[in-house]
């Protein structure tokens, strides 16, 4: 599975990327306003740092204006995946972006239909919001099953691209079912590291180590 970081800030961006974390990354207007920073700057500097696709959102409700907008970001770098939200018109410029040859991650998934409309469109990603299905008490990751059954039942190349990672466990989970990608804040990918027996065994070992007296450097 594929790591997707969902997050503008830059040097939490380099840090995983220095370990090999990041397979891409994805933003969206509110994780722009977070980091302060003008749009096609901090894309730009994202995209320097990673060679993977970076999702960067239009904000146009009808399909001219999220075209308009996808051609323009898509100019930041090569490496652009257009995002449009999972609406009609979404759909509309997915098709014609996708046909121009461009990556485009269609977002705010909730369901199994919208996910088969999606392929059909071209989507280069799918992204189902898997943390705002639990928020509403329905299961997320039951949606991740049923598009990956529906996606290998007729070869959509379309790649499942987990969103709206709360937890480690969503990560695992998300993993054990199949999606490609999974996009979650840089707290989480780390968070992915820790264990507690890991930490109990490791103390164990300091404080035998400790009574042997000795020292490697």
């Amino acid at each position: 599975m594929k790591f997707f970081v969902d997050t503008a800030d830059t040097d939490a961006i380099r840090e995983l990327a220095e370990l090999g974390m990041v397979d891409g990354v994805t933003t969206n207007p509110s994780l722009i306003m977070k980091s302060g920073r003008d749009i096609r700057e901090v894309t730009r500097e994202i995209c320097e740092i990673v060679s993977g696709p970076v999702s960067a959102e239009t904000v146009a409700l009808d399909a001219e204006g999220m075209i308009a907008e996808g051609r323009e970001l898509a100019k930041i770098a090569d490496n652009i995946a257009i995002k449009v939200p999972l609406t009609w018109d979404g759909l509309k410029a997915c098709k014609v972006l996708s046909g121009e040859g461009r990556m485009v991650n269609v977002t705010l998934c909730f369901s199994a239909n919208q996910a088969l409309l999606a392929a059909k469109a071209g989507a280069t990603f799918i992204s189902p919001f898997i943390g705002r299905l639990d928020d509403i008490n329905l299961d997320g990751m039951s949606l991740i099953a049923d598009i990956r059954q529906i996606y290998d039942n007729y070869g959509f190349q379309t790649e499942i691209l987990a969103a709206s990672i709360r937890s480690v466990n969503h990560m695992a989970e998300a993993a054990k079912i199949g999606a490609d990608v999974a996009t979650a804040p840089p707290a989480v990918i780390k968070a992915m590291a820790s264990h507690p027996l890991t930490d109990r065994g490791l103390e164990g070992f300091l404080k035998d180590w400790a009574k042997t007296g000795q020292k490697i450097l």
